[in-house]
């Protein structure tokens, strides 16, 4: 028996997901889906709030309280970002420095083809066209700054308020957002992850 067997053997199964969560989650991903196709249709600014919860078959209470602010109806998995976003640090290649697997990271969310998905395309051209979504997906990327500080200082061997990694986990959050108007994006996100990767020194020439 393998390690990993043997740790499965002896580990207590999770427990079912009651009938109320299911519930709960049921409700909350209607509302997600609800929005998003009106958003698509639409646009976000010219849908209401009302418009969703009716769509929804839910109350605007209801709704309120799965998306405290409209912005978040169209981001509903800031959680498993997080999951994801430090899952690229830790289980990195061996080899592969933290700025480069941060930088396939940004790469493989933010530049998804239009050809490999179709609907998150049409989302990324929402949240594009839309300077209100756009700012709440900068803050809240930013709130993964301090655990993905304290991953890359546990990576590094460093203190865990170790002012270099804070700024690295910063800057590689910030970096996506501030190149995203141009022309070629995946070309403006390698360059400003090459800064991070190089110092300011090696950019230049």
């Amino acid at each position: 028996m393998t390690d990993t067997e043997a740790d499965s053997a002896t580990s207590a199964p999770s427990p079912p997901i009651g009938r109320r969560e299911r519930k709960k989650a049921a409700t909350r991903q209607a509302i997600a889906d609800a929005a998003l196709r009106l958003f698509l249709e639409r646009g976000y600014d010219d849908v209401g709030i009302r418009e969703i919860a009716d769509a929804a078959d839910v109350s605007t209470t209801t709704l309120f309280k799965h998306f405290p602010v409209k912005e978040a109806l169209v981001f509903d998995e800031d959680a498993e970002q997080e999951e994801r976003l430090l899952g690229a640090v830790r289980e990195r290649p061996a080899g592969q420095s933290i700025p480069a697997a941060l930088r396939d990271h940004a790469l493989s969310y933010r530049m998804a083809s239009a050809d490999d998905d179709p609907r998150f395309a049409s989302f990324a051209g929402l949240v594009g066209a839309t300077p209100a979504l756009r700012d709440y997906l900068q803050a809240m990327w930013l709130r993964h700054a301090d655990a993905l500080a304290r991953v890359v200082a546990e990576e590094s061997g460093l203190p865990a308020d170790d002012p270099a990694c804070a700024a690295l986990a910063h800057f590689a959050l910030a970096a996506p957002h501030a190149v995203h108007s141009h022309d070629d994006p995946r070309r403006a996100v390698t360059r400003a992850f090459d800064l991070l990767e190089n110092g300011w020194r090696g950019t230049s020439g």
